[in-house]
């Protein structure tokens, strides 16, 4: 892979060592910063609706990096899926390698999290290493953070469909748990995968302005 891919416009895909995971990098011209996805359980690079997000987020000006936090060996241990701490090394070994290409040593990098992933986004916050200017959460279990909430210093915008119940009330536990700049926003008519017309769209609407009000 070259070093230099600061005019790169299309996907392209990359292997992420030491763990060997895979990614699909992709960075329009002029990227204003880079959001690296965290998916839930079953899910990976080539999620449907992670791309979706991705491809939005990007003509606003964002570079983005979907990975898979496990390798397909380590999928094989369902134990591994839930290990919130390891799926949080992963994100922060993607986020130093990130920081590692030249075209991307100064650039703001932000997290977004779905299901299990928002869990490990927010740890992965938490360590600070590297620092991570906002994390956006979309229907996620940010209660899975446990004793790292408090250590999260990145603004952090919590995303919840209106007919996911019980996640609501996860997501207003972990809310008053956060000490850093934050903020819970209701999907109305929205489940917790999205898939009701719109609602995926109000979500892109919402992180958008998240990411872009909290670069530095």
């Amino acid at each position: 892979m070259a070093d230099d891919i600061s005019n790169e416009i299309r996907a392209r895909e990359v292997e992420i060592q030491p763990a060997g995971v895979k990614a699909i990098l992709t960075v329009p011209e002029n990227a204003i910063g880079v959001i690296i996805f965290a998916h839930g359980s079953g899910s990976g690079r080539l999620s449907p609706r992670n791309n979706y997000v991705a491809a939005a987020l990007r003509e606003d000006g964002f570079a983005t990096l979907l990975l898979d936090l496990l390798t397909p060996e380590e999928e094989l241990d369902r134990a591994n899926v839930f290990d919130i701490e390891l799926l949080a090394e992963r994100l922060s070994m993607a986020a130093r390698w990130i920081r590692a290409q030249p075209a991307f040593s100064e650039i703001p990098i932000c997290y977004f999290g779905a299901s299990t992933g928002a869990g490990a986004a927010l740890v992965a916050a938490a360590r600070d290493e590297p620092r991570v200017a906002a994390v956006v959460s979309r229907g996620g279990r940010p209660d899975l953070a446990g004793r790292w909430l408090d250590h999260v210093h990145a603004p952090t915008l919590l995303i919840v469909g209106s007919l996911d119940g019980q996640v609501i009330d996860l997501n207003k536990q972990a809310l008053d748990a956060l000490q850093c700049p934050k903020r819970m926003t209701i999907v109305k008519g929205a489940g917790h995968l999205f898939e009701e017309p719109g609602t995926l769209e109000e979500v892109i609407v919402h992180a958008s302005a998240w990411f872009s009000a909290h670069l530095e």
